[in-house]
């Protein structure tokens, strides 16, 4: 009996320990991590549910929650500034994988008024890919391929757990298409504080109407917002979307200005909410309250 008992104590006790120590930049990318981990990996979300990814500063002491991670896992496209930092203090002590680096981007824009004249000038790749259903999925590919590289013992459990995550995956599109059905053609124009759903607009027939550009800092002048307001008004668009993360008071002026009105918040980067699925559920119930025919 000993040796048998002994043997499930063992077996127990390897099972529960995670084999895997995994830091993530983004708390979207924490739910992937350990939906497709399982038991082998541990995951320290270095933001947490209410930090920002876009303003994150890694600092050696901010970082020793992460010690011992062998890999981590940032969002790419350009929205971590301080990747080349990141890199400098893990050094060769582990890997840095950017989820979104092999993703297909959609391209930042603004219209800037310079000198009186209008230039479009791009600010490289739009880094707001998780709100592509689609890209999320194909990025789960990812996240078990960059676990299975960095504990190859655990790639045939990754392997399942990412297949069955990948299932929940299909059936919150199905979900999400069945609801914006809801919302005619004509009446989607999505109006959000920043430009932040262009992923969201591009899989589900919108049009996006940013008060700001890809980050929160750009600010339109009055060139810019007198051309907003009469885009919004020529398509009749039917509310203006407030982010829970950023709320400018320029909203106010615009809803004032133009008889539109303040819909609920949206969740533009995946914080306060304990998973995608909740974050995406969120998100396209206000949209369709807010925008179905009366």
């Amino acid at each position: 009996m000993r040796p048998l008992l002994l043997s499930l104590l063992f077996s127990l006790a390897s099972a529960t320990a995670a084999e895997l120590k995994v830091a993530v930049l983004h708390p979207l990318l924490a739910d992937i991590t350990k939906s497709v981990g399982g038991e082998r990996v541990e995951v320290i979300d270095l933001i947490g549910p209410n930090g920002d990814p876009h303003h994150f500063e890694p600092s050696t002491e901010s970082l020793t929650q992460s010690d011992g991670a062998k890999l981590y896992l940032v969002a790419g496209m350009g929205l971590e500034g301080y990747l080349p930092k990141l890199k400098t203090i893990v050094g060769g002590k582990a890997t840095v994988v950017e989820v979104g680096a092999t993703l297909p981007a959609l391209e930042g824009e603004c219209d800037h008024d310079h000198d009186g004249h209008d230039h479009d000038h791009k600010h490289g790749l739009d880094p707001h890919w998780w709100h592509s259903i689609d890209l999320f999925r194909r990025a789960t590919n990812v996240v078990a391929d960059s676990l299975s590289t960095a504990d190859p013992a655990g790639a045939e459990d990754f392997r399942k757990n990412a297949a069955a995550y990948r299932g929940k995956l299909d059936e919150l599109e199905r979900w999400t298409k069945k609801e914006v059905a809801r919302v005619p053609r004509e009446r989607r124009h999505l109006a959000t504080a920043h430009a932040a759903f262009n992923y969201f607009c591009k899989d589900f027939g919108f049009t996006a109407h940013p008060v700001q550009g890809i980050n929160r800092e750009q600010m339109p002048g009055p060139k810019e917002l007198s051309k907003l307001i009469s885009d919004l008004k020529e398509h009749q668009v039917a509310a203006i979307f407030p982010e829970k993360e950023s709320n400018p008071k320029i909203l106010q002026t615009l809803t004032k200005d133009t008889g539109i009105k303040l819909a609920g918040p949206l969740i533009a980067d995946g914080t306060g909410v304990a998973s995608y699925e909740e974050m995406v559920k969120h998100n396209v119930t206000v949209i369709v309250t807010a925008l179905k025919p009366e």
